[in-house]
């Protein structure tokens, strides 16, 4: 029997030949490809600027580090995410504030973020979960009237789209990730885009130990051809070579592989029309659907979960709530009916099969056996 997981890449000969292709070269690391990647990447989005980094996690730390957040600082975020989210805050100094989602789209709301704003808060990030775009102008006009930055975290919208205009331009800065079960891989890595230069000055910057080689930015005056000058804390976050050839090669398809996706997410939707323990996932024209988040019944949800994984469909939940975390319940005293909203979602979701490499059969048996568990 098949086995089929909730997410995983598709590579193809192209790809390969790509990275072979740099290995046979002269620059692993540090070389052309990276900025051949930002380029290509920031043309795809529709941004002056495209910073690459070694995964999202770092994407997200170098986003709120140009953002300007540190100690003392507040970042306004969701607690239905992956951890990554709140603890690149934590490692600016700033601290991560939760407020709700909307239950419609499964996205930090815009109006319990307004009532969580304080002369503190720095950073707003939104999540856009799934896939689903969340709604930026919302948040920029919030983000506008208390001075804060707005961060979107789009680890999982990569492609999608609000009104026409790629996720990516919108927010002041914007983070992807190109794990292996995002809609493009780089095996790891990840991407800050942003039209802003002084943004993208500190973004660089910082991915590469806080050094500097540019000349016209030195605050002292070099000994030698070979000075460089390291002027913030940086991090060591850069992408080589050898991902970027990757990830180049891998955004040639990515259109392709986002309307893969949104085929297989109507096939789905049509195959669990009628099923009323079922709730799908809200629909958007511009959704990229990393994800296919299905809500089952909270009380069924483990005896489906693990029903399915006996007939080679292996699941996954997004997310256990941030704020129920051990350590953020230990550092920071979160509990148990803070989000409500965010933990019923987390009660009842299950993400079933979505990838590229799915058949329409692949995708017919899934919706089948889950079908027959739950009619």
């Amino acid at each position: 029997m098949k086995t089929l997981s909730y997410g995983r890449q598709y590579i193809d000969e192209e790809d390969i030949n790509a990275v072979v292709e740099i290995l046979r070269g002269d620059w692993l690391s540090q070389g052309p490809s990276v900025e051949a990647f930002e380029n290509a990447f920031a043309a795809y989005v529709g941004t002056r600027h495209a910073v690459a980094f070694s995964n999202g996690t770092a994407a997200l730390h170098g986003a709120y580090f140009a953002a300007g957040a540190s100690r003392g600082d507040e970042v306004i975020t969701s607690p239905l995410t992956f951890a990554a989210t709140a603890n690149a805050a934590l490692y600016t100094g700033a601290v991560p504030v939760f407020a709700d989602i909307d239950p419609a789209t499964a996205c930090l709301d815009p109006e319990k973020t307004a009532e969580k704003i304080t002369p503190g808060t720095k950073v707003i990030a939104p999540v856009s979960f799934a896939g689903y775009p969340a709604d930026i102008p919302a948040f920029l006009e919030i983000a506008r009237s208390c001075g804060a930055v707005v961060v979107e975290d789009a680890c999982h919208a990569l492609g999608a789209c609000r009104g026409g205009v790629r996720v990516g331009k919108e927010a002041d800065l914007t983070a992807f990730s190109f794990h292996p079960v995002k809609h493009i891989t780089t095996g790891e890595g990840g991407m800050v885009t942003t039209d802003s230069d002084e943004y993208a000055r500190r973004l660089r910057l910082f991915r590469s130990h806080g050094i500097t080689k540019d000349r016209d930015t030195m605050k002292d005056e070099p000994d030698g051809p070979w000075f460089t000058e390291m002027q913030v804390l940086g991090y060591n976050y850069r992408l080589s070579d050898i991902h970027s050839a990757l990830g180049l090669s891998q955004l040639k398809k990515l259109d392709q592989f986002v309307r893969r996706r949104k085929s297989i997410a109507a096939l789905y939707d049509s195959l669990f029309e009628g099923v009323s323990s079922l709730l799908v996932p809200p629909r958007h024209e511009g959704h990229s659907y990393h994800l296919y988040p299905l809500r089952f019944p909270a009380g069924r949800r483990l005896e489906i979960f693990e029903e399915l994984r006996t007939r080679g469909i292996r699941g996954m939940v997004h997310y256990p709530p941030v704020h129920l975390h051990h350590f953020y319940r230990q550092e920071f005293g979160w509990k148990r009916g803070d989000f409500p909203c965010s933990e019923e979602f987390y009660a009842r979701e299950i993400s079933i099969p979505m990838y590229y490499g799915l058949s329409d059969d692949d995708v017919r048996r899934v919706a089948g056996e889950i079908r027959s568990l739950s009619e």
